[in-house]
């Protein structure tokens, strides 16, 4: 039997991301079936992290303004901030595809979370100074995948422009700061923890996916070019 030739490194990436993308749906998937189940394992977990990992109703309005500046990250506001210096640059490079699928990456991510968590019809953990201040629904966390949005998709564009060693430093930093986020929503006991690691999965899954669709990975036709091969073309 003639064993099959040995992938192309683009072939490899895609399947990666292929990968990548059914994770996160299965993660996705998974809790929230055990959410609209009710499924006793999961809840009597979720409840026992979320008591654990909770604030307090009696925390300091120090603590309290704290844990609220680090959540802010998720928020669809702080994402088109961070992102609008990026959409001028490359409005001014004309590289219209580009700028296409980082937009609806970025901005359709919170109608997707809010569309899924009317599904699970999911409330938030009754905590008096948590979950019964917020409005809204719980499942999955809108932070959690807002912040997993805004990490995958600026490592999938800034991917062809760093070196190895910058792509490890800023692969580490972006998990970090997602892991960051995601755990304010508990601390503030506004998420059960599977809220959190749904919203996560969710957003990785929708940047890659959208990316994979729209051309957006390294070496398709919307992403950035290699600094490497626009330095020898100029």
């Amino acid at each position: 039997m003639v064993p099959a030739p040995p992938l192309s490194r683009p072939a490899r990436a895609r399947r990666r991301v292929l990968t990548a993308i059914g994770g996160g749906l299965a993660v996705l998937g998974v809790l929230g079936a055990g959410v609209v189940t009710g499924w006793t394992p999961q809840v009597r977990l979720d409840d026992a992290l979320s008591r654990a990992l909770y604030a307090g109703d009696d925390r300091s309005p120090f603590v309290g303004g704290l844990l609220e500046v680090l959540t802010t990250p998720g928020v669809t506001w702080f994402r088109v901030l961070v992102f609008l210096p990026v959409l001028a640059w490359l409005g001014a490079r004309r590289a219209w595809r580009t700028l296409l699928w980082v937009v609806v990456a970025i901005t359709a991510i919170g109608p997707v979370t809010t569309g899924l968590k009317e599904l699970a019809g999911r409330a938030r953990p009754a905590f008096e100074h948590g979950g019964l201040d917020y409005p809204g629904l719980s499942y999955p966390s809108g932070h959690s995948s807002g912040i997993a949005t805004l990490v995958t998709v600026a490592l999938v564009l800034a991917w062809p422009r760093l070196t190895a060693p910058g792509r490890r430093a800023a692969v580490a930093a972006g998990v970090a700061l997602a892991v960051l986020v995601g755990l304010t929503r508990a601390w503030l006991g506004v998420h059960f923890v599977s809220d959190v690691v749904g919203g996560l999965s969710l957003g990785l899954a929708w940047s890659l996916a959208v990316a994979l669709v729209l051309g957006g990975l390294p070496g398709g036709p919307a992403a950035l070019p290699e600094r490497e091969a626009e330095e020898a073309a100029r």
